[in-house]
C-alpha cells in the first residue's frame, strides 16, 4: 500500500491520478498507524515552506515522518515535499525544516530573460545508476513549478540537476529516501517512468 500524507497542501489529487494510472490504488491520509504501516510513503505539495511545516506539526505528522524514514520504508518528497526534507528555506525565515537531509532551499536568482517562478519543462543531467531514473534518458525533460531551489549540503545525494537561473538539485536519492523538485505526475511518460521506479523499489 502507498500512503500520500495528507496535510492540505495543493496537489495530492494529481499525484493518486497518477499512481492510480499505474495501477496502484494509494491511501491519501494522515493518520499515523496507516502511514506507519505503508509499503511506500509520498509527501507530495505545492505552496509555502512556513505553512505546509506549520500543518505537518499541527497534525502530528513531522514524528511520524520521521518514524517511516528511521523504519527504511521508501520515502519520496515531490516539489514542495523535497524541500520540507531540508533544514531551511529562504522562503521561511527562522522556520526549521524537517532535516532529514542536510541542505537548504535558496530562492531562485534573477536573471535576464528568465522568468520566475520558473514554470515549464527543463531537461535533466542524470547521475548514472540511480534507481529513481533507471530507464530515464540523460536529459529527459520534466516539468517543474517553483521559485525555491535545493542546495544540498551532500553532492553525494544528488540524483539529478537542472539549469535555470542557476545550477539546481532537482533530484536526491540517499537510503530510503528519494525526493524531486519538479513534477513525475505532470511530467508525461518520463514522469510516470520515474514513479513506476519507485513503486517498484
Amino acid at each position: 500500500m502507498i500512503a500520500i500524507i495528507d496535510y492540505d497542501a495543493g496537489n495530492i489529487k494529481s499525484v493518486e491520478k497518477a499512481l492510480l494510472a499505474l495501477g496502484e490504488e494509494p491511501v491519501v491520509t494522515r493518520d499515523k498507524d496507516t502511514i506507519l504501516a505503508a509499503d511506500k510513503v509520498i509527501l507530495p505539495g505545492v505552496g509555502s515552506f512556513g505553512d505546509a511545516m506549520g500543518r505537518l506539526r499541527q497534525y502530528g505528522l513531522v514524528e511520524v515522518i520521521h518514524q517511516v524514514v528511521e523504519q527504511g520504508t521508501p520515502f519520496l518528497g515531490i516539489c514542495l515535499g523535497l524541500q520540507l526534507m531540508f533544514e531551511r528555506s529562504d522562503e521561511s525565515d527562522g522556520v526549521e525544516g524537517l532535516g532529514i537531509l542536510k541542505g537548504e532551499i535558496l530562492k531562485i536568482p534573477d536573471c535576464e530573460g528568465l522568468k520566475i517562478p520558473h514554470m515549464g519543462w527543463n531537461s535533466l543531467a542524470i547521475r548514472p545508476g540511480t534507481r529513481l531514473f533507471a530507464g530515464v534518458e540523460q536529459g529527459a525533460y520534466v516539468y517543474f513549478v517553483h521559485s525555491y531551489y535545493l542546495k544540498a549540503a551532500d553532492p553525494q545525494i544528488v540524483a539529478a540537476t537542472a539549469e535555470y537561473s542557476t545550477h539546481i538539485h532537482a533530484a536526491v536519492e540517499c537510503g530510503n529516501v528519494f525526493a524531486c523538485q519538479f513534477h513525475p505526475e505532470k511530467s508525461s511518460d518520463v514522469g510516470l517512468q520515474i514513479l513506476k521506479n519507485f513503486i517498484s523499489l
